[in-house]
């Protein structure tokens, strides 16, 4: 327990526990191969990756959307004339000026896909921001995607939290040496660069720091086109995780939005908390680590990443075929972009001015608490987490006594891999379900599953566990925000974060019709009436009740 307190193992997200019982690649076995090893296992070949990219992954209407998306995947079926693209993207910008558009990526497949896409389209800049960034097949592939993009001349600015980041030294090193990409890490107390010994003592001497992260998650190319929301980059997010996936959602906005997005990418570009890469590894003594890498082995590390993104073995031939046949996406893609005002909230670096104490709030906090004080009827939330500080309590009381209506879908502890939100919500769900809150926990094995898992793997593998990792708040129906934010004193106080407020009532209407589906009995258990707890081992629970006694609620 003291492991998930002083490294905030679940900082606003968790780390599939799965992920490290992956076989490695001398098994046999039908699990995707661990992709680490590709890293560590540079010149050992590349196994095919059992049906990761199958035939069921057309599975939307917006067919040409999708199959032009996994251009970006394939170098060698890049289109002819990809600035012709983006040129789309102008045109719809121009036409609709002062204005940004907005378009919601529900399912993990079209989510990876539109940063594929968006990758291989850039044209002069791509610059990221992610808490979570794996040594996995979706880690690898975007790596590799931005350093082909970095290839042919696009600056690539990226920024990881320190916390959490998968990628051996000597591998990020490369990739932070080419001339066109610049990797900064935020807040680097715990990883990269990090010994041990060194690690122990910033927990002791700096605990707040410790705990204090970037949960930012947003994906920017050329100044004009952004992707934001609750996604990571890691296999579980985007529904090719073989044991545990996420129902997850992003916004992909265009036009005015996206200057706002660049403005809080600079600040943290710009800050203190963040530190280049080869500054980190040009360490001496025992408090950093030095790290060597000359020119052939960068090389290697390129040509591997090349290699494992364009092999046959790892693409279906019908996927090919597919890709072929269709010549542009973008226009269709227009037809279902809503038009109007969007706002991007951000936090600054470091959430506040405390440096010592575990509270301050923050921006984000604060724009969130106004959606809720303005709301006057209804307002429907999607949380992984749901732990309410005394103010966030004090807050849903006011609005309920004003008559508005609250109902908020949050994952179960059958569903939930983060057991410490989920003594903080056992602590306190009985009091927020009298306060007169309707709380749905989501199901481990959901009836709508089946529709929302349809990538390339899902037809060849047993059905994995689903759970909640959306961040999402309607409000009236007329309002919603998707973003990193979530339900949790975490959230409120330690993590940066950010997202968008869109008022738009059609996309509101829609985002809030998928949560409500999300809470019907085939896919949530009603708190108030049904046992949800009952569904998971007496282990599982006895390990939720030990942590509900401890003093740990500031952190969740």
């Amino acid at each position: 327990m003291s492991q998930n307190i002083s490294s905030t193992r679940h900082s606003g997200e968790s780390r599939n526990p799965a992920k490290t019982n992956i076989p490695r690649s001398g098994q046999q076995t039908n699990v995707v191969p661990h992709s680490r090893e590709i890293f560590y296992q540079l010149d050992s070949g590349f196994r095919r990756n059992d049906g990761i990219w199958g035939n069921e992954i057309f599975w939307k209407n917006s067919f040409a959307l999708i199959a032009c998306i996994l251009l970006a995947l394939l170098p060698k079926l890049a289109l002819a004339e990809p600035d012709m693209a983006m040129a789309n993207v102008d045109q719809q910008i121009a036409a609709h000026p002062g204005q940004s558009g907005i378009y919601v990526l529900d399912s993990g497949e079209e989510a990876l896909l539109a940063r594929a896409w968006l990758a291989d389209h850039a044209q002069h800049t791509i610059e990221v921001q992610y808490f979570i960034w794996s040594a996995d097949n979706i880690g690898i592939l975007a790596a590799e995607a931005l350093l082909r993009a970095a290839e042919r001349g696009v600056k690539v600015r990226i920024v990881v939290d320190d916390l959490m980041i998968d990628a051996p030294d000597k591998s990020l090193l490369a990739l932070a040496r080419h001339p066109n990409i610049d990797i900064r890490i935020y807040n680097p107390k715990s990883s990269v660069g990090v010994p041990l010994q060194k690690r122990a003592l910033n927990v002791v001497g700096d605990f707040r720091g410790v705990n204090q992260r970037m949960h930012d998650k947003t994906f920017m190319v050329d100044g004009k086109v952004a992707i934001t929301g609750g996604r990571n980059m890691a296999d579980e997010y985007f529904d090719y995780d073989h044991a545990y996936n996420f129902r997850d959602r992003d916004a992909l906005v265009l036009g005015e939005v996206v200057l706002t997005m660049q403005q809080s990418f600079e600040n943290f570009w710009r800050s203190p908390l963040c530190e280049q890469v080869e500054e980190l590894y040009d360490g001496f003594g025992l408090m950093q680590k030095n790290v060597r890498i000359d020119e052939q082995q960068i090389a290697k590390v390129y040509g591997e990443l090349h290699e494992y993104a364009k092999s046959p073995e790892n693409f279906e031939p019908q996927i090919r075929e597919a890709i072929n046949s269709v010549p542009t996406a973008f226009p269709r893609l227009a037809e279902q972009i809503a038009w109007g005002k969007v706002e991007f909230i951000s936090d600054i670096p470091g959430k506040n001015a405390n440096r010592f104490s575990l509270g301050g709030k923050g921006r984000t906090t604060s724009a969130l608490a106004q959606l809720v004080e303005s709301a006057q009827s209804n307002i429907v939330i999607q949380s992984p987490y749901l732990v309410l500080s005394d103010d966030a309590t004090e807050l849903f009381q006011n609005a309920l006594a004003r008559g508005v209506k609250i109902r908020i879908n949050t994952n179960s502890l059958a569903s939930s891999d983060n057991l410490p939100a989920s003594s903080g919500y056992r602590n306190q769900r009985e009091k927020l379900l009298k306060m007169g809150l309707e709380i749905y926990e989501y199901k481990p094995d959901p009836a709508i599953r089946s529709q929302l898992l349809h990538s390339a793997i899902s037809a060849k593998i047993k059905p994995p566990i689903f759970a909640l990792h959306a961040k999402t708040m309607v409000v009236d129906g007329k309002t919603v925000f998707i973003g990193t934010y979530n339900l949790d004193p975490r959230s409120e106080n330690l993590n940066t974060e950010v997202g968008v407020i869109i008022h738009s009532e059609s996309v509101a209407r829609a985002v809030e019709s998928a949560i409500e589906t999300d809470m019907l009995p085939g896919n949530s258990w009603n708190a108030a009436t049904d046992e949800a707890d009952g569904h998971v081992s007496f282990f599982k629970r006895s390990k939720v009740r030990l942590m509900q006694m401890m003093p740990i609620k500031p952190l969740l």
